[in-house]
């Protein structure tokens, strides 16, 4: 498979002032993939060191940072004579002996002509609870689910990426049905690892089901083995469900009554927090006013989405007989799962914060907005071809924005104040701003 994130690892590399890396990932995105892949095409040897259940380790790194001494528990651990100039060393489920990553700081300081890619599940719960290291002694990178460009790579279909690369709409246009018949499979299938790897090599939808069932699966015991407060368990137990529900709603503002009556933000704090922190949802803050910075002026309220569109077909039980059904799978549940597509694709291709606007009455609403460069750019997403776009409206007639998007199942068109973009090309749309 083909991810963007070895680009990014090879210009870690290339940097001459890179620091140790850590990948932040949700579980199963393909982090030790990538690690061990980049490793392999570029360096002559991986010293590859799994901390999961390994008192070896434990009893290294509880004792003093010397860096010698590291390197030589690290050597015979691994099997590998580490030499910096060309051995990556990884460290996988890091989180399992917080000295670890405590000692990339002193990697830093005292030996920083080592190359070191730290990664593991739920490493960003342990980065925000258990573990301290001080800031700017370490390079972050984030890996999500593949997005809609990297899954058309791994099913074969290089030519399509390279004609959506070339922006010749009328082309593009001319193969809409074909786009189409491939993002009806990424709405069930996903950007999970193993389940785009079980669908090419199966090419059966109750296989690539069953790989998205497990994964919840393994999720959900995550939560129960890794929070010890058992009404917390519970909390997020109850936003995990809810997801699909509240996102099936016409107004997609998380509501915490809906998950018991009463409830209030504060009660569900630590619960959302975690989730958050595990990289398993996806909130989507709203805004007052599309001012810089957009965090100034957002509010309490929020959209929730999951990690990753297959896993939330999956959650919401949706039969794969819906791909065959037209283009009823892209306005399933509201529009929820195209949403949730958007985002996803928001979210791998550009760094900047998802927002959304809506009045205070609620009488209109963007689905998203985000911040390119000085710009503030306003996103309403269409499930199918239908092209009314009031809010928006609304929004461009208040504001003036220079760009205003709709992204739609309609083909490619520039209008007196918005530009329609193909759901299949947002990518190279956002990249072009």
């Amino acid at each position: 498979m083909q991810r963007k994130i070895l680009q990014s690892l090879q210009n870690w590399k290339q940097n001459p002032n890179r620091k140790p890396l850590i990948i932040q990932g949700a579980r199963q995105v393909g982090k030790t993939w990538a690690m061990k892949h980049f490793g392999e095409q570029s360096f002559e040897q991986v010293a590859y060191i799994n901390f999961d259940n390994n008192p070896r380790m434990k009893t290294l790194f509880s004792g003093d940072y010397d860096i010698n001494r590291l390197i030589l528990g690290l050597k015979i651990e691994s099997g590998v004579d580490i030499q910096a100039h060309n051995t990556l060393i990884i460290f996988d489920e890091v989180q399992e002996v917080p000295q670890a990553l405590s000692s990339l700081k002193y990697f830093y300081e005292n030996a920083p002509e080592f190359y070191i890619i730290s990664a593991g599940s739920l490493l960003g719960v342990s980065l925000h609870h258990q573990v301290s290291f001080p800031v700017g002694k370490v390079d972050f990178l984030p890996l999500y689910p593949m997005d809609f460009h990297e899954f058309l790579l791994a099913v074969g279909k290089q030519d399509l990426m390279e004609l959506l690369n070339l922006k010749d709409w009328p082309l593009i246009s001319a193969m809409k049905s074909r786009y189409i018949e491939l993002l009806r499979q990424y709405y069930f299938v996903g950007g999970m690892p193993e389940a785009v790897k079980v669908f090419i090599e199966a090419q059966n939808f109750d296989a690539v089901r069953q790989v998205q069932k497990n994964l919840l699966m393994a999720y959900e015991q995550d939560f129960s083995k890794h929070i010890r407060d058992g009404q917390t368990v519970q909390k997020v137990r109850s936003i995990w469900h809810a997801i699909p529900e509240q996102l099936a709603k016409e107004n997609k503002k998380f509501i915490y009554a809906n998950l018991q009556k009463g409830a209030r933000s504060k009660d569900y704090e630590i619960a959302l927090q975690w989730l958050k922190d595990s990289g398993l949802v996806h909130s989507v803050p709203r805004i007052k006013k599309p001012h810089l910075p957009l965090s100034a002026y957002q509010d309490n309220a929020f959209k929730l989405y999951g990690l990753d569109i297959g896993l939330l077909s999956a959650q919401s039980h949706l039969d794969a007989s819906v791909l065959l059904d037209g283009s009823r799978i892209f306005s399933e549940f509201k529009g929820a799962l195209t949403e949730q597509y958007v985002l996803q694709q928001l979210i791998a291709n550009q760094d900047n914060p998802v927002f959304y606007w809506a009045t205070e009455k609620g009488t209109a609403e963007v689905d998203f907005v985000v911040q390119q460069k000085q710009a503030v750019i306003p996103i309403e997403v269409k499930a199918e071809e239908n092209l009314k776009a009031k809010s928006l409206k609304v929004y461009v007639e208040q504001f003036q924005p220079a760009h205003a998007f709709r992204f739609s199942m309609a083909d490619y068109r520039e209008q007196d104040w918005l530009v329609n973009v193909p759901l299949y090309s947002i990518e190279f749309k956002m990249k072009t701003l």
